[in-house]
């Protein structure tokens, strides 16, 4: 048979290898991020055919407040939807299945009858309930939280964001015929809690599910047993009842279907989720005990898989569902969070010494090396594995000979560098040696940047043909659930490269740039303290 692309061109269809009952079938994903939402179709290679996007209002009613619109988004879910099927030309009846992957910690509480939320959803950046985790690290209930959670206790995480919204969201609730307060109606069943997964999966399905990876960045969820956890329910003050039924990663099962009479006018299964650095390192078919990825985005986010055991961390990392597949165990993860790297390059930016981030991989080539330059880009403090929220940017080592080529080659390094950090407290809490790390996000596109981590690390980096990684690793979750892809093999079979970059620094050299940026940021640490 033969297919014409949209763009015209004329190929072979289906490829070898791939069932003619699937040629014209594809697995959609709805990615939901912190600034929008994106829906894309993937074919049975794992290459996309539909691309929307739609952006939302970022809504901060107090300083350190950050909240969005639930109904905003999932209004926004279905134009993106509706509009990506229709710009590629492909009914909703094509969809062999839906995935869904989410900014993880972000929470809402809705009501069961009407389906309308509360409050506004509180943001993961959203830092309202600081005082709170404070009390907890006053009572001495970190390590307690930890070897439940995996977690640090921090606002960051869904816990505490739920218990705020059921102590104060009532004066602020949308209408309601009801006279008793949140609690009362949440122990009753009549609100609902979720992240923004468990919210599109309802709002598509009409049933409260979570998936595994979702549930184990809530604070709330005890990632040994696998199961809600009682004692910090009650810590929490928040109601079994209110909270969703926890399902594997890819369900076999399925979360649900969307109504046929419904935005989609078709019936079409929703049977996988994960949370998004999760996803990206499904997308990424890290499916093995020691396959790791790095995304680079403002931020990064360094995951190991660790198989089937849950490694604790003495080295600042955060312990973590990576994914289920339906009927087999969890797999566990390390997750390293870096605060500033994207953004870093955006630094250079807003002090013109770079008019676009495409400038950096020449004029760092421009210049042998930074001359003894460092620049540690703690703007928000230092995350993992220094978790020193007093830290500010720093650059040290300039001379009169310093120019900007030297603080850009040391603004990139520094993104290597942090990366470094984060692969040592790996190998030191899993004893498994990085030899390999795939890498995705909008700055691997930099060629230097990529050679420049494989000579630091001293690891081969690994950068993918499709990079769009998150919503893939959503897409693969539910293919793998209706059978669409049979085995991960075959996903292994799509996972492309687009480029190795294998070190060229002799181990001794990486080693001394490496030591000296300890020094570098050891004088980072602790300037923002209070007089």
């Amino acid at each position: 048979m033969l297919f014409t692309h949209k763009a015209g061109q004329r190929i072979n269809w289906p490829p070898d290898g791939v069932p003619e009952t699937m040629a014209d079938t594809y697995i959609g994903a709805i990615d939901q991020g912190t600034t929008g939402t994106r829906f894309m179709v993937f074919d049975h290679g794992g290459q996309v055919v539909a691309n929307a996007y739609e952006g939302h209002e970022q809504i901060y009613p107090e300083p350190g407040w950050v909240e969005h619109d639930p109904v905003e988004i999932w209004e926004n879910t279905t134009e993106v939807v509706t509009r990506g099927l229709r710009d590629a030309s492909i009914d909703a009846d094509q969809l062999e299945a839906l995935g869904i992957t989410n900014q993880r910690e972000t929470t809402i509480v809705w009501d069961a009858e009407t389906g309308r939320p509360v409050h506004n959803a509180l943001v993961w950046q959203d830092r309202r309930t600081t005082d709170r985790v404070e009390e907890l690290e006053a009572a001495d209930k970190v390590e307690w939280i930890r070897e439940k959670t995996g977690l640090e206790a921090d606002a960051y995480f869904s816990a505490t964001k739920t218990e705020w919204i059921l102590d104060n969201a009532e004066p602020l609730k949308l209408q309601s015929s009801r006279s008793q307060n949140l609690r009362d109606r949440a122990e009753s069943g009549e609100l609902l809690m979720g992240t923004i997964d468990t919210w599109l999966i309802y709002n598509l399905t009409g049933n409260h599910v979570t998936d595994v990876t979702n549930a184990s960045r809530t604070m709330l969820y005890n990632i040994h047993d696998l199961a809600w956890d009682d004692d910090l329910l009650a810590e929490f003050d928040v109601p079994e009842a209110m909270l969703p039924e926890v399902r594997p990663s890819s369900d076999e099962e399925t979360y649900g279907a969307t109504d046929p009479d419904g935005f989609l006018g078709a019936e079409v299964p929703v049977a996988g989720a994960l949370g998004d650095q999760q996803a990206a390192l499904f997308g990424q078919t890290c499916f093995d005990e020691g396959d790791a990825k790095n995304t680079y985005g403002t931020g990064s986010f360094y995951l190991m898989n660790t198989g089937t055991e849950a490694v604790d961390s003495d080295h600042g990392l955060l312990t973590t569902v990576g994914f289920q597949m339906s009927g087999e165990p969890v797999q566990y993860a390390l997750e390293g969070a870096i605060f500033i790297t994207g953004a870093a390059i955006e630094w250079l930016e807003d002090v013109d010494l770079i008019n676009n981030a495409a400038q950096t991989a020449e004029l760092a080539r421009s210049v042998d090396s930074t001359d003894g330059v460092y620049m540690v880009p703690a703007f928000t403090g230092l995350g993992a594995p220094h978790w020193d929220g007093r830290a500010r940017g720093t650059i040290v080592g300039m001379t009169r000979g310093t120019r900007k080529p030297h603080i850009v080659r040391a603004t990139l390094e520094s993104i290597a560098y942090q990366t470094r950090d984060i692969a040592e407290a790996m190998e030191g809490d899993s004893g498994v040696e990085t030899t390999s790390l795939r890498v995705d996000g909008g700055a691997v596109k930099n060629n230097f940047l990529c050679q420049l981590q494989a000579d630091i690390l001293q690891t081969e980096i690994a950068r993918p043909e499709v990079d769009e990684t998150t919503a893939l690793g959503s897409a693969y979750a539910a293919g793998l659930a209706v059978g669409y892809w049979d085995t991960i093999d075959e996903l292994r079979d799509n996972w492309q490269i687009d480029r190795e970059f294998e070190p060229e620094m002799a181990a001794g050299e990486a080693d001394r740039m490496y030591s000296r940026w300890d020094d570098a940021v050891e004088r980072s640490l602790d300037w923002a303290r209070e007089e």
